[in-house]
C-alpha cells in the first residue's frame, strides 16, 4: 500500500478513537471529546484540573473545572484546541496544559499556574495503554490513559480566596477520549500521598460500549515504590471485580502471580459534582460525584506474599452517571445547570 493511502488510512482509524499497537495515545484523535485531566498532591492538599475539548458540528469548545477540597469552578468556553501532534490542550486564555506546565484562569478564585519536572511517564516498552487491548478497538464510547504516573509540580493557585503555594508537590495526569463524552455510568480514583511517595494508584471503569458490543471493565494501574508498574483488567486473563457505591470504592484484581485490593471510601456530603459535556448537544450537564480528600488502602500482593500496602487520605475518588449527578444535585437543592458549566 502507498506510503500516502497508508497515512490516510491510519488517520481515518484514529478518527474512530482506536490507536494501533505501540502507537501514541496522547494525541489527539478528532473524536467527539478529548479529555485531559491534572491532580496536583502537596500533604494535605489536593487540586484538580481539568479540560474536555469537545466537538459539534466539527467546531470545537471547551469543557472546563478547577477544584480543591471546598471549592469547585466550571465554565465553558466557545474555543478549544488538542493537540493532534502530542499531549495538550488549550481554551483562549482561559487554560493551557501539556506535559511540561499547566495555566488555568478561570476568574478571581480559580487560577492555577504550575510547573512539571521529574516526570515519572507511562512505561513506552507496553504495546497500549491503560485501555490496554481495547485501545485498538474502533468506536468504543470512552477509552483512558494515565500517562503520567508520577513527577514533581510547582507553582502557585488562587482558590476562593486561599492562594496556595507548592513546591515538589506530586503530580499525576491522564487522557480520556470518546464517541460521545463518557459511558452511561463509570468510577474512578487515583491516589498518591503514600508514605513512599513513588507510589501512585490510579482505575477507572464503567460500561463500554461500541454498536452492539456493550460490557464492564475496570482498569488497575499500580505503581509500586520500587518502579515496577502493574496494570490489571484485561476481562480474561487479568479481571478486576469492582463494588462501588457514591461512597464506596472495593476492587480486586488478579493477574499472573499479582493480586491486588483496593478500599476506599468517602462521604457523599463532602463531593463535589461536576459537570461532563454532552458533545453533539453543545453543553454541559452534571455527570460525575467527586471526592478530593478520600481514604484508600491498597494490598499487593506477588503469589500470595505481601509485596506492598499503602494508604492515602487525599485520594481522588469518582462515581458517573447523569442519573446520579442530577440526583445528587436535586438532594442538594441546586437545579442542574447551576452545578454545572453553561451552553458555551
Amino acid at each position: 500500500m502507498p506510503s500516502a493511502l497508508l497515512r490516510r488510512v491510519h488517520a481515518a482509524y484514529r478518527r474512530t478513537g482506536a490507536d494501533l499497537p505501540g502507537g501514541d495515545p496522547l494525541r489527539a484523535h478528532g473524536v467527539a471529546m478529548e479529555g485531559y485531566f491534572w491532580r496536583i498532591t502537596d500533604g494535605d492538599e489536593a487540586i484538580i484540573a481539568l479540560i474536555g475539548v469537545n466537538r459539534r458540528r466539527e467546531k470545537p469548545w471547551a469543557t472546563m473545572g478547577l477544584a480543591s477540597r471546598h471549592t469547585l469552578t466550571t465554565t465553558a468556553h466557545p474555543e478549544a484546541y488538542a493537540d493532534p501532534d502530542r499531549v495538550h490542550a488549550a481554551a483562549g486564555a482561559a487554560f493551557d496544559g501539556d506535559d511540561r506546565r499547566l495555566h488555568v484562569d478561570l476568574g478571581p478564585g480559580a487560577r492555577l499556574d504550575a510547573v512539571f519536572e521529574d516526570l515519572v511517564p507511562w512505561p513506552t516498552r507496553r504495546p497500549f495503554g491503560g485501555s490496554s487491548v481495547f485501545h485498538s478497538v474502533p468506536r468504543l464510547n470512552q477509552y483512558w490513559h494515565p500517562w503520567l504516573l508520577g513527577g514533581r509540580a510547582s507553582g502557585s493557585a488562587e482558590l476562593d480566596g486561599r492562594t496556595v503555594e507548592f513546591a515538589g508537590a506530586q503530580v499525576y495526569a491522564e487522557k480520556n477520549w470518546g464517541a460521545e463524552g463518557f459511558p452511561q455510568a463509570w468510577w474512578w480514583g487515583q491516589a498518591q500521598g503514600f508514605a513512599d511517595d513513588a507510589a501512585c494508584v490510579a482505575f477507572a471503569g464503567g460500561v463500554v460500549t461500541a454498536g452492539p458490543l456493550r460490557t464492564e471493565v475496570t482498569a488497575l494501574v499500580v505503581r509500586l515504590p520500587d518502579g515496577t508498574v502493574l496494570r490489571l483488567g484485561d476481562p480474561v486473563v487479568s479481571p478486576v471485580r469492582a463494588r462501588v457505591t457514591d461512597e464506596t470504592w472495593d476492587l480486586v484484581g488478579r493477574g499472573g502471580r499479582w493480586r491486588v485490593e483496593v478500599h476506599a471510601a468517602a462521604p457523599l456530603s463532602a463531593a463535589h459534582v461536576l459537570p461532563v459535556p454532552l458533545p453533539s448537544q453543545g453543553r454541559n450537564t452534571a455527570g460525575a460525584i467527586e471526592h478530593l480528600h478520600g481514604d484508600l488502602s491498597i494490598a499487593v500482593r506477588r503469589d500470595g506474599r505481601l509485596v506492598w500496602e499503602g494508604h492515602s487520605r487525599v485520594a481522588g475518588l469518582e462515581h458517573g452517571g447523569l442519573d446520579r449527578a442530577e440526583a445528587e444535585l436535586r438532594r442538594r437543592g441546586i437545579p442542574d445547570g447551576d452545578g454545572a458549566a453553561p451552553r458555551p
